[in-house]
């Protein structure tokens, strides 16, 4: 038999050809036994010759959709960009802190040092510390025991930091309003009793984080929506803390109060006498404080979830908060050293 046209070969008398590996068979309609090749897309593959199914919220197809692969794990590396710049500037903290306490030590019984209020001192830049150290616990590997030590050292550095503000304006507004009244000196102003009433603000926070322990054990979670993809390959499961963002904002609410309490004292001593002159470097602190703290929160419920995003904006909010301390803790020494001259 001859075909017409110079063709050689028989023709193909099939309606349909195979599919390949990960289509499959869409049936036509009043033609059983012919069929259109349909890509199963997404996260589907081919579980038979008609029939795509969804692989499990951890996995995703393989490469000719045939089957399923579990999706890798990923976590904030050391080396990555995000935990450098932090680490980096979290480092120039920390010796900087370790700094200005050792000479606050070596100065310890100078009048420059017992005017700015030592104790007092000692705390903030206790909670300075913590506050870079917060940092390296942000980028480790979640495990129960970082995780922990997340939520504890969370709030605990800017509660103590604020803490000490506190006391320290809290102070100046009552012997400034004693003043008017009466030349007797107002209770509470010993470097003891200013320590005690630090603590009992601390204690509060640290309350907190226990209830907080009882209530919601801290634990590990694999979350694999936060960047799963529309391109399966792309997709990862982010190993991180059970802690939610309402959790962690709620951990930072207390210190947030402190914070907004003591503006209230540094706006109501802003005109206080020359020789109380820790009060316009606190008051300016906080301002300034209270502007970083508005534009933290919509961009941190705003932005994306990602592992980055907790490690990049608390050392930037700590930073931030931690220099405007260590001016104003400075400030005050330099005036009193000033004044003595």
């Amino acid at each position: 038999m001859q075909w017409g046209k110079g063709i050689r070969e028989i023709p193909s008398s099939v309606c349909s050809l195979p599919c390949k590996p990960g289509e499959r068979k869409k049936m036509v309609k009043g033609m059983p036994c012919c069929w259109h090749c349909e890509l199963c897309d997404g996260y589907q593959y081919q579980a038979d010759e008609v029939t795509c199914l969804l692989c499990s919220y951890n996995e995703r197809p393989n490469e000719n959709r045939t089957g399923c692969r579990p999706i890798p794990i990923v976590k904030l590396e050391w080396h990555s960009p995000w935990a450098v710049i932090p680490v980096f500037l979290a480092m120039l903290g920390i010796i900087a802190t370790i700094f200005v306490m050792a000479t606050f030590i070596r100065y310890n019984d100078t009048p420059i040092v017992r005017a700015s209020g030592r104790e007092l001192s000692y705390v903030l830049l206790t909670g300075i510390f913590l506050c870079y150290i917060i940092t390296f616990l942000m980028i480790a590997k979640p495990d129960v025991a970082v995780c922990s030590f997340r939520r504890i050292f969370l709030g605990l550095g800017m509660c103590i930091s604020y803490a000490a503000l506190l006391t320290k304006t809290n102070r100046i507004y009552r012997i400034f309003e004693q003043g008017k009244k009466s030349v007797t000196a107002p209770r509470l102003i010993s470097p003891t009793s200013q320590l005690a009433i630090t603590s009992s603000l601390i204690s509060i926070q640290l309350l907190g984080v226990f209830i907080w322990f009882a209530v919601d054990p801290p634990n590990i979670i694999i979350d694999y929506d936060e960047q799963k993809t529309m391109d399966p390959d792309q997709a990862r499961g982010v190993l991180k803390c059970d802690i939610t963002d309402l959790q962690i904002i709620c951990s930072l609410g207390y210190s947030i109060l402190l914070m907004v309490t003591c503006t209230v004292y540094a706006i109501k001593t802003r005109g206080v006498p020359e020789n109380f002159n820790e009060a316009k470097p606190i008051g300016f602190t906080m301002y300034t404080t209270c502007i970083v703290w508005l534009a933290f929160i919509p961009i941190f419920f705003g932005t994306a979830q990602s592992a980055e995003k907790l490690t990049q904006e608390e050392p930037e909010m700590m930073g931030n908060i931690m220099i405007k301390a260590d001016i104003c803790d400075n400030s005050s020494a330099v005036s009193r050293a000033k004044k003595e001259k």
